[in-house]
């Protein structure tokens, strides 16, 4: 009788565990609370948005971080030795950067070959994504792949120089404005003709730059430099360190995308740090306070952050970067974490999957143990 109930139950049991594992692998069932963005399928289209491709390309240029340094002063081939040396490269785009760099100085000229950390991109041009819509095919430079890594040989018109490259997406088939610094000082100092100003120097004038009429300057660079250099201060809480569940609710963005609710808090040195699961695999940064948190999902599931908790039932501020409509696009959204729903672990959806499977995996061993029995019994 208990063979026959258990051949019974059995492929239920196995079902169901099947089930629980493919749901925690893809990052378990979510409570959603209000929220996010854009999934794939919110890519702008230009025939029903006609701004659609300007509105896109405004967002791309607000976006671009600074490069290079205060007072640059252009490094010409004249000014380089010939030779092949290892340089820094600095790129205005996360989404663009250069992981490796050779530069091959010649007879007053230089090039350099510079190693993109993924296959995202089909060409480069050395102008604006405007000048290399209309530029001849010929005059694009092709990439050589190697290792999962795209390198592109292109021409550098000086060190120390603000220098325009367009890249041409793959994916959304468009040219992006992107724009690149190699700097002379990762060079070897034997491998310059020329001594390089005092950047840093220059930038400690700058801040002590404060005569009658130019305060507000010193003030600025000033501020901006304590801004950067200050981190967000997680919020203290009244628990033990360890991990904890939370409700979280987000607003913000298009609605179309969400994180997991409760999520995993986290207390160390009692202070508070979340981590968020969204219902998108696109967002690959968010930034809190000015500091900038990376994705920590690696095998292509749904994004996952840890963050600081800067303060509880209130609205805290994020930025969060998506790539769901091709060029990346950042986000703004608030979060309230509420302290009075602060919990045991196991209230977390993925939590409670993963013991859903312990149990059912303990049955179907209990039911092996017991079909073992009933067939030595048998004999």
């Amino acid at each position: 009788m208990k063979k026959k109930v258990f051949r019974k139950c059995l492929p239920a049991v196995l079902l169901a565990a099947s089930f629980l594992c493919h749901t925690v692998q893809a990052g378990g069932p979510v409570v959603i609370k209000k929220s996010d963005s854009a999934e794939a399928g919110e890519t702008a289209s230009t025939e029903e948005n006609p701004y659609g491709e300007r509105l896109q390309e405004a967002r791309s240029i607000l976006r671009q971080k600074t490069v290079g340094k205060y007072g640059m002063v252009p490094v010409y081939g004249r000014d380089v030795e010939d030779g092949t040396y290892g340089i820094q490269v600095d790129s205005s785009s996360p989404f663009f950067r250069i992981t490796e760099a050779q530069l091959l100085a010649e007879n007053g000229e230089m090039s350099a070959r510079i190693t993109i950390s993924s296959l995202s991109y089909q060409y480069v041009c050395m102008g604006t994504a405007r000048e290399a819509e209309k530029a001849e095919e010929s005059s694009l430079i092709g990439y050589e792949e190697e290792n999962g890594k795209s390198i592109f040989t292109v021409p550098v018109e000086a060190l120390d120089k603000e220098i325009a490259c367009a890249a041409f997406s793959k994916k959304k088939q468009m040219w992006y404005d992107r724009t690149l610094v190699f700097d002379a000082s990762s060079l070897p100092k034997e491998a310059l003709k020329i001594e390089l100003p005092d950047y840093e120097l220059i930038e400690t004038a700058l801040l002590a730059y404060s005569t009658d009429g130019n305060d507000s300057l010193a003030d600025d660079a000033e501020n901006a430099q304590d801004t950067a250099a200050a981190k967000p201060e997680p919020v203290e809480v009244g628990r033990s360190d360890g991990e904890y569940s939370i409700e979280v609710n987000m607003t913000g963005g298009s609605g179309r995308a969400s994180i997991s609710s409760p999520t995993l808090l986290t207390v160390r040195d009692g202070r508070a740090y979340a981590r968020l699961l969204w219902s998108s695999a696109y967002y690959d940064y968010v930034i809190v306070g000015g500091e900038m948190y990376y994705n920590l999902t690696t095998d292509g599931g749904n994004s996952t952050f840890e963050i600081p908790i800067t303060v509880m039932d209130d609205a805290m501020m994020i930025t969060a970067d998506t790539t769901a409509m091709g060029d990346p696009v950042e986000i703004e959204y608030t979060l309230t974490f509420y302290s009075e729903s602060i919990g045991d672990k196991g209230q977390i959806p993925q939590e409670a999957a993963k013991k859903v499977l312990v149990i059912a995996l303990a049955i179907i061993a209990v039911g092996g143990i017991l079909n073992h029995f009933v067939k030595k019994k048998r004999r």
